[in-house]
């Protein structure tokens, strides 16, 4: 398999070889890292960007169709993609903090209220910290991915159902924490402060996923 060519090694993936998927991974896996590296100038962050990358082209496996000899270039496509949404969210996510540095001037109420927001999200981060490693991955790849049940079934080797479950058990297990804000009798001050912040939960969530 080792010397076939890129699009007879793409239709062996579309039609669901692993082995062959893995060969294409051998075949451009460091291409891929040396070009996140160099845009990113951070080696984790190269490591966490190749791995998408080839997890997209897992994903999307059935649906691309190679117009070229290789397929090198369409793997220089996705890892793009990836690093503009990686960079998208850290605007988004300096965006929060510059409209949270842009606040009033603090009053007694609205930094008691800052510190219960503060708490709540710390909660919510400590307990997706305490989930199982298996339900912190098919979490991951919901929230942070947006993969359905199929896929993320399709990634971690496992039945849908347990996918499903596993989502399930993880979620009920973060929801008191969710709750805290909505429970009766929650301050006010800490309500206004978290509609003003204006910070999305899925925030809270990737970083007690990273």
């Amino acid at each position: 398999m080792n010397d076939l060519p890129d699009a007879d090694l793409w239709q062996r993936v579309r039609d669901d070889d692993a082995d062959a998927f893995g060969m294409l991974f051998e075949r451009y896996g460091e291409r891929i890292h040396g070009f996140a590296l160099r845009r990113t100038a951070d080696a984790t962050a190269a490591e966490d960007v190749t791995a998408i990358v080839f997890l997209e082209a897992w994903r999307r496996r059935h649906e691309v169709v190679l117009h070229q000899a290789s397929a090198l270039p369409w793997l220089y496509g996705v890892a793009a993609n990836v690093l503009r949404g990686r960079n998208r969210t850290r605007r988004r996510y300096q965006a929060a903090l510059e409209r949270l540095a842009g606040l009033r001037s603090p009053t007694l109420e609205l930094v008691e209220g800052q510190a219960e927001a503060l708490e709540e999200a710390r909660s919510i981060v400590a307990a997706v910290g305490q989930l199982p490693r298996r339900e912190r991955d098919v979490l991951a790849l919901s929230v942070c991915e947006g993969l359905s049940h199929y896929e993320i079934a399709v990634a971690l080797d496992v039945p849908v159902g347990t996918v499903k479950s596993r989502l399930s058990r993880a979620r009920a297990r973060l929801e008191p924490h969710r709750q805290r804000s909505s429970r009766p009798g929650a301050s006010g001050s800490a309500a206004a402060m978290r509609a003003g912040s204006a910070i999305p939960a899925e925030l809270i969530l990737k970083e007690g996923l990273s």
